[in-house]
Formats: C-alpha cells, sequence, structure tokens
C-alpha cells in the first residue's frame, strides 16, 4: 500500500485510499473503530490520489492519470459513481490538492505541464473551467 489519501466526513469516520502496484485505487473505511474490507475503485493513476468530503457521507476522490488529464470518482452516500474527466493538461506524478468550505464546493488543484499550478471548482452546479493560478 503506498500513495495515501485519508479524509473523515463525520465522527468516528475515517475514509482510506490507495494506490496499488498495479496502479488502481482502493478504498477502505473505518467506522468507530472497525475496518471494512478494501475495494478497488478501479482507474490506472498516474499520480497519488486527493480527496476531500463536502458533507456527511459525500467524498470526492481526485487522481492524474495517463492521459495527463485530472479525473475524478465520488460518493453520493449510497454508491460511486463512474470516473470522470475533468481535463486538463497536467504532470504526471505530483498529487493533485482537494479541499473544501462546505456544501456543494469542491476545490482542486494540479501542476500543470508548463509548471502551474492550476485550480478548478464545483460551485454547486458545474464544474468551473480551469484558471492558472499567479506564480
Amino acid at each position: 500500500m503506498h500513495d495515501l489519501a485519508a479524509v473523515s466526513w463525520g465522527p468516528d469516520r475515517i475514509d482510506l485510499f490507495w494506490v496499488d502496484e498495479d496502479r488502481v485505487l482502493w478504498h477502505r473505511a473505518s467506522v468507530a473503530g472497525s475496518w471494512s474490507a478494501a475495494e478497488s475503485l478501479g482507474g490506472q493513476l498516474a499520480s497519488p490520489p486527493a480527496v476531500t468530503a463536502w458533507a456527511p457521507d459525500q467524498l470526492e476522490v481526485f487522481a492524474v492519470f495517463d492521459d495527463g488529464e485530472l479525473w475524478d470518482r465520488f460518493w453520493d452516500g449510497s454508491a460511486w459513481h463512474a470516473w470522470e474527466s475533468l481535463g486538463g493538461s497536467l504532470a504526471l506524478g505530483p498529487a493533485p490538492a482537494a479541499s473544501s468550505w462546505g456544501a456543494d464546493r469542491l476545490d482542486v488543484f494540479a501542476a500543470g505541464v508548463d509548471g502551474a499550478t492550476w485550480h478548478r471548482w464545483w460551485d454547486g452546479a458545474q464544474w468551473v473551467p480551469w484558471e492558472q493560478l499567479p506564480g
């Protein structure tokens, strides 16, 4: 197990994500101190994962894939949704970073192939296009 990311969306809850030697994303959760079985979330990751929670029982995990785009999956409280591309022209290897300041707001940051830091966010209705952050 390597390339770890962890998040908590509530008391007595930790969700752990990691990339295996085949570059597949895995997940397991600790609920009140008891760990669930590991589950494969698939993918072919070219970076470590980043994860954030924006509400109880709501998670989003991000990674750069071999195509240099940012991909994400989210947990809606009952099921994992399929991987979706958020685009980008990103460096392979460096981990993205993700955060949320509240319900329906997600921010993700990633290193571009141009060496710049790029930012994209969910505004509650849509993913806002990539913006380059000042250097």
